[in-house]
């Protein structure tokens, strides 16, 4: 894996860090051997991505997209589904059902990167994309039904961004759904406290009180499901508890729309 530390976004390296990590522990929630076989190839310490709320959150999201996305698939199984902003993302093994297409889209830099690491596979496929620009959409096959995967995305966006980037879906893909992760304005004002994004030169776009503000933008979405991480967080520590009742409306959320 010709791969070195240079290569990859430090925002990225926040979610290789805990995947990795937790899939070394005995009792793993998760399992990511690709991105431990990333954070291994890099041999850099990366402990400071992973503190304890980050971890679990990543934990949280990981769990909750899949689970989603498997509900989804139940309904929908020939579906195409794209993971926009994949990063180093492997979604597509831990849901593949053996009938849906699969494309992970990022920005040209990221791919190429990506390929130094992944191969294109039978059913899921890598494309260079922007999620502010629908080009990338004509080489995208036609299919009854797509869901849109965003984690880790949208809340990096100005609210001028998020409607380009909903405008773009509605305008491109004829039906299908949006799960995407949303963040809180208390975060998007005091990101830069973030117990892991503060290592980054990363800052957090516009937050939201609610996915129904989404709605605003584009009147083609319709607002289905949001649950805050804190729901999964609580399962397992005391400290996870802690922080769903401290941290009730400031955690990250997984929203589900459709169009």
């Amino acid at each position: 894996m010709d791969l070195k530390f240079g290569d990859i976004q430090e925002t990225a390296l926040i979610t290789l860090a805990i995947r990795a990590s937790e899939t070394c522990r005995p009792n793993a929630r998760i399992k990511d051997n690709k991105a431990k076989e990333i954070i291994d190839t890099l041999g850099v310490d990366v402990s400071k991505y992973d503190p304890f709320l980050s971890h679990e959150g990543v934990v949280a999201r990981t769990i909750m997209f899949r689970n989603q996305l498997k509900d989804l698939l139940d309904h929908y199984p020939d579906a195409v589904c794209i993971n926009l902003g994949c990063g180093f993302d492997d979604k597509f093994s831990q849901v593949d059902n053996g009938r849906l297409h699969w494309y992970d889209v990022d920005l040209p830099d990221q791919i190429a990167v990506r390929r130094k690491v992944y191969e294109d596979r039978d059913r899921c496929i890598m494309l260079d994309g922007d999620a502010l620009n629908g080009n990338w959409t004509k080489n995208v096959m036609k299919a009854g039904m797509y869901i849109v995967i965003m984690e880790g995305v949208m809340e990096y966006f100005s609210k001028d961004q998020v409607k380009t980037c909903l405008n773009m879906l509605c305008d491109s893909f004829p039906q299908g759904y949006l799960l995407t992760e949303l963040h809180s304005p208390f975060l998007e004002k005091h990101g830069q406290h973030h117990d892991a994004v503060k290592h980054t030169n990363a800052s957090f776009g516009w937050g939201t009180k609610s996915g129904k503000e989404y709605l605003a933008l584009e009147p083609r979405l319709h607002y289905l499901s949001e649950k805050s991480y804190n729901e999964e967080m609580k399962k397992y520590s005391i400290r996870g508890k802690l922080f769903a009742i401290i941290g009730k409306n400031i955690n990250n959320r997984l929203a589900l729309f459709s169009w």
